[in-house]
């Protein structure tokens, strides 16, 4: 995933905020309108591999621009109904951190948020959305990387309660999760050592950090109707100062975990004359745990199907076969349900998908979510 494409939403979900005082705020249509806000040279960039700290960078970076936290997931109950899921924390600086100034006001804010919400109920093909904004002051919205991690928005949260273990939950009306994800594998350091450039002017880039496989166990409600839960989540953490580059339009993100005990994430970064950017990559993980950096040639995608939103009018991809032909790997991964579009300040689609394939010539399954962005509007046109 990309850190720079929030840029104006943030800028006007701040001008919403001046007006909602202490109120929560759901939004399910698009609020955002007018151009994009220069990036300030003050705001710190991405430059190199760097040394990470955690729990500490676990937590905000505030002298970066724009900064996130990822949660999805596909969940099952007892009789194997499934449910995809997915919780996202974003947060934008409104200030430089050497221009941040101290203000006697608990309302005054330097940083903002805003926080997706979405259940799959894969059972009946149906797909609930929702988001907040709020001001980073006053207990409202924030984060922290010490002493333990802890991000939130009001009663979506995600707090660590023990070494490698988090607490999640989030509710909407009769919509919520309540969670206990445990990371069974550790932190993986994306790209150089979890430096992921995105582009090749100076500092166009991200540090980028998962939890790719967090065994998962609580219960959800889904339409009034409350389930009790397990399967796999996975987490990206995200910083940057950047925007998309030059031609690139928008990306694709795919998150897998497969039945042999691998996972794979690869992105690609899209160009207005369709094509790949040679900034696209990803990470293979064998079953034992070895890491494999996976650079634009070493991955095939083609799309095999697509799905056209009755919403935003925009044609997404609906199928694919990804191949990564030095781990003999090939997959075919397809949406659990079409419309999991979020038509939300901005539009994407992001969603639970199913995977069967092959690798070494040995049968694999799976599941996992891929983002789709760019395809109801340009990314670079928006932010």
């Amino acid at each position: 995933m990309f850190s720079g494409q929030f840029h104006r939403t943030f800028l006007c979900s701040f001008f919403l905020i001046l007006v909602l005082s202490a109120c929560q705020t759901v939004v399910e249509q698009p609020l955002i309108s007018g151009e994009s806000a220069p990036v300030s040279d003050n705001f710190t960039r991405a430059l190199g591999p760097r040394v990470f700290e955690f729990p500490l960078d676990d937590g905000p970076h505030p002298d970066f621009l724009t900064e996130w936290w990822y949660y999805t997931g596909n969940l099952v109950d007892s009789s194997g109904r499934h449910f995809g899921y997915q919780l996202t924390f974003f947060r934008r600086a409104l200030l430089p951190f050497n221009q941040v100034y101290e203000r006697s006001s608990s309302w005054a804010a330097n940083q903002v948020y805003l926080a997706h919400f979405a259940l799959t109920d894969v059972q009946n093909e149906d797909f609930h959305f929702y988001e907040r904004f709020e001001r980073g002051s006053a207990g409202l919205a924030g984060a922290y990387g010490e002493p333990v991690f802890e991000v939130w928005l009001h009663d979506w949260s995600v707090s660590q309660v023990d070494e490698g273990i988090y607490h999640l939950q989030s509710r909407q009306g009769e919509d919520w999760l309540d969670l206990e994800l445990s990371d069974i594998q550790g932190r993986v350091l994306q790209g150089q050592a979890g430096y992921s450039p995105k582009g090749p002017d100076v500092g166009n880039a991200s540090y980028y950090i998962s939890q790719p496989r967090l065994e998962t166990n609580g219960s959800l409600m889904y339409a009034g109707e409350q389930f009790a839960v397990s399967g796999w989540s996975w987490m990206d953490h995200e910083f940057s100062t950047s925007a998309l580059a030059g031609e690139q339009v928008g990306w694709d993100w795919f998150a897998l975990h497969l039945s042999d005990g691998s996972e794979l994430m690869v992105y690609t970064l899209r160009r207005q004359d369709g094509s790949l950017d040679p900034y696209s990559s990803g990470t293979y993980i064998t079953p034992d745990g070895v890491e494999f950096s996976l650079n634009s040639g070493d991955f095939e995608i083609e799309v095999d199907d697509t799905w056209r939103s009755p919403h935003s009018d925009g044609v997404y991809p609906a199928s694919w076969t990804l191949n990564v032909p030095a781990v003999d790997l090939e997959l075919i991964i397809k949406p659990h349900v079409a419309n999991q579009e979020l038509t939300l300040s901005f539009i994407y689609w992001e969603g639970a998908v199913h995977v069967n394939g092959t690798r070494d010539g040995s049968d694999l399954a799976g599941h996992g979510y891929v983002e789709l962005t760019g395809y109801a509007h340009s990314m670079q046109n928006q932010f």
